[in-house]
């Protein structure tokens, strides 16, 4: 029997039935201090598929980093078939200072193709997508919502790809949500190289949200097991559809003062729904916060001092209320009757 042949990324080799950790340089700090990408590559036995899996593009977005260490943990690895690329911070420079964006103030997820001679973003996203992205088929971008907001756990897609939507349903997030490819994006820039990318959001920036890691675990450990990079036993489907959503929108504030909100992330409503209250310091006039139209919240401000127009929730259309409850209530069930994936405590 041939022997499958190692692979090569860096100037490194991983023979195949064997994982390593390769440090890709990328730049050095005003002090001197070396910069690198590093991603962990499992290569497995059998030939199969080549999938990435990338965390911490925004710096502040930490809930994809403990999903990416529970799933380097997971032991259903030991059976991968074709090849694994687990980047667990791309943005480090963001990672160390708690900050969504790069030290020139730009947005990683707007830089890329990239250039090996542009800008701090621009080498970092050219270096991500031709080092790890183009050797891939396919791929799984973690974020969260940004810092003072929430996401319940979702995978966008584009509206006019089957393959993506396809993986969607197997990933089984409570909410699937088509989206349109964003110059500059990381989404974009792959599907030109042929490459789909699922991008999973959930939970809030600078938190861990144990149900939004465990959705994001199982998700990923569905997609390898569709794609035949996994053995089918130890790895449940969704018992639920997830619910697809073609449109959404954000309702504003409409004065500044102090928020209360009666709805959360999650929560299905009916179109003139009243979903939170603002009222001034001094309790003299509240002004009501009402839907325009049903939908399901799937993300939300979370600190209770807001200006006037300030995003407040983020509400997905849906064709059936009742249907989208019933999902949303029957994936929330099962992820926390899910044991955890490793012996950590809950978080």
């Amino acid at each position: 029997m041939t022997k499958r042949p190692s692979f090569e990324i860096a100037g490194k080799s991983i023979d195949a039935g064997s994982r390593k950790t390769v440090n890709i340089p990328v730049s050095t700090l005003s002090d001197h201090t070396p910069v690198t990408l590093s991603a962990h590559v499992i290569h497995g036995r059998n030939d199969g598929p080549t999938m990435f899996v990338s965390a911490g593009i925004h710096g502040d977005e930490v809930i994809g980093v403990e999903i990416v260490r529970r799933l380097l943990r997971a032991k259903n690895l030991k059976s991968l078939r074709g090849t694994l690329i687990v980047v667990p911070i791309v943005n480090t420079f963001g990672f160390l200072n708690h900050s969504r964006y790069l030290p020139d103030r730009r947005d990683l997820n707007r830089c890329f193709p990239g250039s090996p001679n542009g800008s701090l973003g621009s080498r970092l996203a050219h270096i991500f997508l031709n080092e790890i992205v183009a050797r891939c088929s396919v791929g799984i971008d973690l974020h969260s919502a940004a810092i003072n907001r929430t996401n319940l756990p979702q995978v966008r897609v584009s509206a006019n790809n089957r393959d993506t939507m396809k993986l969607a349903h197997v990933f089984g997030a409570p909410v699937i949500l088509t989206s349109a490819l964003r110059d500059g994006s990381l989404r974009q820039e792959a599907k030109k190289i042929g490459v789909d990318v699922l991008l999973y959001e959930a939970g809030e920036g600078m938190r861990f949200d144990e149900m939004s890691v465990r959705a994001g675990l199982a998700g990923i450990l569905r997609v390898l097991k569709k794609m035949d990079m996994l053995p089918l036993a130890g790895i449940a489907g969704p018992k639920a559809k997830s619910v697809v959503c073609a449109d959404s929108h954000w309702l504003r504030a409409p004065a500044g003062g102090l928020l209360r909100m009666f709805k959360a992330e999650g929560d299905v409503v009916d179109e003139g729904d009243i979903v939170a209250a603002i009222s001034d310091p001094f309790g003299n006039g509240e002004i009501e916060v009402a839907t325009r139209y049903s939908g399901i919240i799937v993300g939300r401000a979370v600190i209770p001092i807001v200006h006037e127009g300030d995003a407040l929730f983020h509400v997905a259309a849906v064709k059936s209320s009742d249907a989208a409850e019933a999902a949303v209530d029957d994936l929330a069930t099962q992820l926390e009757e899910a044991p955890l994936f490793d012996e950590d405590e809950i978080i």
